[in-house]
């Protein structure tokens, strides 16, 4: 493809126009200011002071629809971070109008819905990168360097657990609504089973599952969920999430936080929810209004301090343990702890020199320069099959066969 634009070392520059200035676009936002290959040019939303916030931060421009940035000539892909039950049609504008699209989790809200967004994608030619999964993180990138090495042999089962306070923090209606794609299993769920889909070859052959509605205050749509994976090797995993914040699992790490830190705090929220009595549509204004204050402050010189990140406790993914042939593998304070037959050593994350956010590389590798998207609309698709399969099987109380499951390419490289 071709760009306008040349950063300093030459290089076309991707510009990107973001639909939806919320959380994740924010993030979004905040992610691609020091990528020199991207440039974001406009922003579309419906909140007229989102935009004032975009505009003054990023001096791009603004629209107040979706077919309005789709119709930018200066914008080669969007990032579409709406709402999830947007996620369908919007994509399928973008698709019409030619742009590239990079997609929030979860892809869409049924399979029909994402077949029809990879069939309109393929249609005109554009790429569709299903991205915001935690496969695409140091730690679990690390954990596939290590089982493709050999060192401890082949995947024989793994294990997720993750409890966190998602169902006490501000939520719109629709994030709540399994309806419009709410709750813990549209939500979270991605980010479990795209990391295990990634390290176990990607083919899962079943799913049996149960989730939890347990929260006066929260009642339209699960707040937990567990699952029982098979793999097509018969490889066992297993997901856990609750978020209902009684417990965080990340008590359990000791360079992570105090037992009960802000336990006190949670119940106090809990039962401002369960009551009725929290303005959560003000309090997630306030939370917006603060992540673009953080952008401006990171734009301005007074952002994050320096020195090398330290590799934390992934809360959305949970803790995450590998056991293989010869070992098992978990998350460590600077990287991943291998347990194998010489005793336990730490594996640091190797950080690339230069390297930026990897959704953000695969998309320009992808569209830039032509080379073959991993994270594309069938790894969501297949990704999604594996959500739905987990909620079906709770309502029936059954196993559920998968039939849309994509293999890793085994020339994958990282």
């Amino acid at each position: 493809m071709t760009t306008s634009n040349s950063s300093s070392n030459g290089q076309p520059v991707l510009r990107f126009g973001i639909i939806g200035v919320g959380n994740a676009g924010g993030g979004v936002l905040n992610m691609m200011r020091d990528e020199p290959k991207v440039e974001v040019v406009a922003a579309a939303d419906l909140r007229p002071q989102a935009l004032d916030a975009f505009q003054r931060d990023f001096g791009g421009r603004t629209y107040d629809s979706v077919e309005g940035i789709c119709r930018d000539p200066d914008v080669d892909v969007v990032w579409i971070a709406t709402p999830n039950h947007f996620h369908c049609p919007h994509t399928v504008l973008a698709a019409q109008h030619g742009k590239h699209i990079v997609l929030e989790k979860p892809m869409a809200l049924s399979l029909d819905e994402a077949s029809l967004m990879v069939e309109t994608a393929d249609e005109h030619g554009v790429k569709l990168l299903s991205g915001h999964t935690r496969a695409f993180d140091p730690p679990v990138q690390t954990m596939w360097r290590i089982i493709r090495s050999g060192e401890v042999g082949a995947i024989r089962a793994m294990n997720v657990m993750s409890f966190t306070d998602w169902m006490l923090r501000p939520r719109m209606p629709e994030e709540v609504d399994v309806e419009r794609g709410g709750g813990v299993a549209f939500r979270q769920a991605p980010h479990q089973i795209d990391s295990l889909r990634f390290l176990g070859g990607g083919l899962i052959r079943s799913v049996r599952g149960t989730t939890g509605i347990w929260m006066e205050g929260r009642s339209g749509a699960p707040g937990y969920y567990t699952a029982y994976l098979e793999f097509e090797d018969s490889t066992p995993a297993t997901i856990v999430y609750n978020a209902y914040g009684y417990f965080l699992a990340n008590e359990l790490l000791p360079w992570e936080m105090e037992a009960g830190a802000q336990a006190e705090n949670r119940a106090r929220v809990r039962n401002s929810i369960n009551t009725g009595t929290w303005d959560q549509a003000r309090a997630k204004d306030e939370m917006r209004t603060a992540s673009m204050q953080g952008q401006r402050n990171a734009l301005e010189g007074g952002g994050a301090p320096s020195g090398p990140p330290r590799q934390r406790f992934q809360s959305d993914l949970g803790l995450l343990l590998v056991t293989c042939e010869r070992g098992l593998l978990r998350q460590s304070p600077n990287g991943i702890y291998v347990y194998n037959d010489d005793g336990l050593r730490e594996e640091p994350i190797e950080v690339k020199e230069g390297g930026g956010d990897p959704t953000i590389e695969e998309a320009y590798n992808g569209i830039v320069l032509g080379e073959p998207i991993f994270h594309d609309g069938r790894w969501g698709m297949a990704t999604l099959e594996v959500q739905l399969g987990l909620m079906r099987s709770a309502r029936e109380r059954r196993e559920v066969l998968l039939e849309h499951q994509v293999p890793v390419p085994p020339d994958l490289a990282h």
